[in-house]
């Protein structure tokens, strides 16, 4: 299981991240997305080492500049919030590539959930208990913060600044992408209080989450995909909405499980199938049709 974790996680930090924050403001994070690649290779570089001091200094480089991303989103927030109120931009320009309200929210998440699985990354490399969670479950949250967090968070806000003025939207896609644009980050945060909660919390959480995925592949499929031209990108967002559904149906099986007892798939088999899967077929195909989308 191991590999195959770190061999995901490598593709996160590598590419999927700095090609997430060139869709969410090509020109603000412009230099972060150019730069990323360089503590990027130094948290994948510690990925591969044993545990110990110069793992967890590689870790930490990572996670300083994790930190650095998460520091943009509550000035973007603000700025948000001021648009909102003054009714667009200044002097009737045209806004921004952000926008307010429930995409914000989603994109902010998106911009913080690295320096969560970045602190992860940290204690689980120097061997160390944080919170008194297993390093097994450490090197777990890692993934799941670059994919369920930053991935699913980021998605959630490009087919919610999209999906309602798509052609052909149909009614209520206005609504369905908001629930989907809170209800992936709400899920996220929902599933980490699980972890210092309950088993029943983290149900919960998976719950909220996958209803705000299902939504994004729904919206991707029937709203967003009809109306492109390119063939290529089509079948990119269309594979990407459809690994959705099993993948998340995977989540919530397990999270019912450690919930209820009743069985369920081991977590060698989850990163197997869910963690793959959501890795190769719904997180690199909605990064790379959403980069063809911006291209074109």
């Amino acid at each position: 299981m191991t590999v195959l974790v770190n061999l995901i996680v490598t593709l996160g930090m590598l590419y999927v991240v700095p090609a997430g924050l060139r869709l969410i403001d090509p020109a603000g994070l412009r230099s972060a997305a150019r730069l990323w690649p360089v503590p990027a290779a130094l948290g994948a570089l510690c990925l591969w080492l044993p545990r110990g001091i110069p793992a967890t200094v590689l870790a930490a480089l990572y996670a300083a500049a994790a930190l650095a991303l998460a520091t943009r989103a509550p000035a973007r927030l603000l700025e948000a919030r001021r648009r909102s109120r003054a009714g667009g931009s200044a002097g009737g320009a045209p806004p921004r590539t952000t926008v307010s309200g429930p995409a914000e929210v989603a994109v902010c998440t998106a911009l913080v959930s690295p320096s969560i699985a970045a602190t992860a990354l940290v204690a689980e490399r120097a061997g160390y208990r944080l919170f008194g969670f297993d390093l097994d479950i450490l090197a777990l949250t890692v993934p799941h913060f670059h994919f369920a967090g930053f991935t699913a968070a980021l998605v959630a806000g490009l087919v919610c600044r999209a999906g309602a003025t798509a052609p052909g939207s149909a009614p209520g896609s206005a609504t369905l992408s908001r629930w989907a644009a809170y209800s992936v980050p709400g899920g996220t945060l929902l599933v980490l209080l699980g972890y210092f909660v309950d088993d029943w919390a983290e149900l919960a959480g998976a719950v909220v989450l996958t209803t705000g995925m299902w939504a994004v592949a729904l919206l991707t499929w029937r709203d967003i995909r009809p109306g492109v031209r390119d063939r290529t990108t089509g079948a990119l967002l269309g594979t990407s909405a459809a690994v959705l559904v099993a993948t998340m149906l995977l989540a919530l099986w397990w999270a019912a499980g450690e919930a209820t007892g009743i069985t369920h798939p081991t977590l060698t088999w989850m990163a197997a199938t869910h963690g793959l899967g959501n890795a190769l077929g719904f997180a690199l195909c909605s990064v790379l049709a959403w980069r063809r989308l911006t291209v074109d």
